[in-house]
């Protein structure tokens, strides 16, 4: 039963090479589409599978490409396959405006495979694997426009992914030595204890090293800088799926060593689990605060993502239950959140070519379907219920204030409280501005400009995803807590 974990991974990589030599339009969208939909059908179905795993190769004996279905499996790539056919149909109205429409559409395709791969991961040597092709094949994505920014951006984002994937490489070959006979992912860890005794101070240095590395793909401070430099360069679609679903590949690898590889026993109450506490927590605030003070809106949004996805982190270094529930409801609700104000904001430059926030006067007259969109998109990410965003931010606050912490818990409250306000002052000034430009405003020059329908159904479902969620999350808490119940 295992070898159908291949099949979600190898069938998008190889069905969408030819995706290049296909230049009619039509016949290359109904192609992508099949393909996209049966792969994300195939992913639901295969969640449904029993804990399984595969080894492809055997290396040595304890070097191996192998891949597993658990409870993160089925997290991942389920929320990975429902956004990605979702931004699948978006794109192709707005990247036929880009240009290039085939090599987007074919490398988009296959880093569907990847991601895959990815989510399926057994041990640290395929995660290691995957983590690089997930940067180098998405590189493309960064750099489609093929402008001077474009390929800086791109060069910055690749140069920071392979310094942080190079980091987090050495403290493998560190902690390799220091495994058990079995090196596949286990909940608790797969360290052996008995080679760890009088080793814990290397160990944790180890662990931190790869934190830093794999922290850089989430944003983390201090090699977030690429992520404000890659997204307001790359496509609408491109960012979205960048901010809302690849920056989450980092999350999936922190959660692999922390919570399978080393274990949360050996990092509870220790240097390390401070120090990235609080790392986590200036990247929250900082992001917060750039945020604020950007004027274009894609960076705006980029920025906001640097903080963002650092609530997950906080959430997941309290390494306990009601941490790592608000950690993983938050990746949730950010990915949906976050695709829904990146595809909306490529809305607004497809239709008007505005780039600035002050430019946005209005702009809910002309596009009331995007701007409501985007409305609900942004009181998920302040945490206004009944939006979903609501809950995360609440279970990663309720998690941080427990004796466990002492100050530092109460000033890790604190800072998602300072976060969300400050995540209030760079949305809500924009939707305010978009419903209701003022008296002063020349009402009679606007003209409706709502994008197609490929464009605004995608952010349709997105939206009532993320109210519905808001509204009945039982379902969804319960399946995080089916996971949470076997590492904790």
């Amino acid at each position: 039963m295992g070898i159908l974990l291949l099949i979600p991974i190898l069938f998008p990589i190889l069905a969408g090479i030819p995706v290049f030599w296909i230049h009619n339009s039509k016949t290359r969208r109904i192609y992508v589409s099949v393909i996209v939909v049966i792969n994300a059908l195939m992913v639901y179905g295969f969640a449904f599978l029993p804990d399984t795993s595969l080894t492809v190769w055997t290396i040595t004996d304890n070097l191996a490409i192998k891949f597993q279905m658990d409870g993160i499996s089925r997290f991942f790539s389920c929320l990975i396959a429902s956004i990605w056919a979702l931004v699948t149909f978006y794109a192709y109205e707005y990247i036929q405006h880009e240009g290039a429409e085939e090599r987007y559409l074919a490398v988009y395709t296959m880093t569907f495979g990847i991601m895959m791969g990815l989510s399926y991961t057994a041990n640290m040597m395929t995660l290691y694997m995957f983590y690089e092709l997930m940067t180098f094949i998405t590189v493309p994505l960064v750099i489609h426009s093929r402008t001077r920014e474009a390929i800086m951006a791109g060069l910055k984002y690749l140069g920071f992914s392979v310094f942080g994937a190079g980091l987090a490489l050495i403290g493998f070959f560190f902690l390799h030595s220091f495994c058990g006979p079995d090196i596949t992912f286990a909940a608790g860890g797969i360290l052996d204890p008995t080679k760890v005794a009088g080793n814990e101070g290397a160990v944790l240095a180890a662990y931190f090293v790869m934190m830093i590395g794999f922290g850089c793909k989430a944003g983390m401070l201090p090699l977030q800088a690429w992520l404000p430099t890659a997204h307001p360069v790359a496509p609408a679609p491109a960012s979205a799926v960048l901010s809302g679903l690849i920056t989450k590949g980092g999350v999936l690898a922190i959660i692999r060593i922390t919570y399978y590889m080393v274990g949360v026993d050996l990092l509870r109450g220790t240097w390390v689990q401070y120090t990235l506490m609080i790392l986590a927590m200036c990247t929250v605030f900082i992001g917060s605060m750039l945020a604020y003070k950007e004027k274009l809106l894609k960076k705006r949004l980029a920025y906001s993502s640097v903080s963002q996805v650092s609530y997950v982190l906080f959430g997941l270094f309290l390494m306990t239950p009601t941490g790592f529930l608000g950690a993983l409801l938050q990746i949730v609700f950010h990915a949906i959140a976050k695709n829904i104000l990146f595809l909306s904001a490529g809305s607004i430059i497809y239709m008007t070519h505005k780039t600035r926030v002050d430019e946005l006067r209005g702009i809910g007259k002309q596009m009331p379907i995007v701007m409501w969109c985007f409305t609900f998109a942004s009181l998920s990410l302040i945490g206004i219920p009944p939006a979903s965003g609501f809950f995360s931010k609440w279970f990663l606050a309720t998690g941080a204030i427990t004796p466990d912490f002492g100050a530092l818990g109460y000033v890790g409250a604190a800072t998602l409280m300072v976060s969300a306000l400050l995540t209030a002052g760079y949305l809500l000034p924009v939707i305010k501005d978009a419903f209701f430009p003022g008296k002063d405003f020349d009402y009679p020059k606007l003209k409706k400009k709502e994008p197609s329908v490929l464009m605004t159904v995608p952010l349709i479902i997105l939206s009532t995803a993320v109210i519905g969620l808001g509204m009945f999350p039982n379902g969804l808490v319960l399946a995080i807590e089916n996971i949470c119940g076997a590492l904790m």
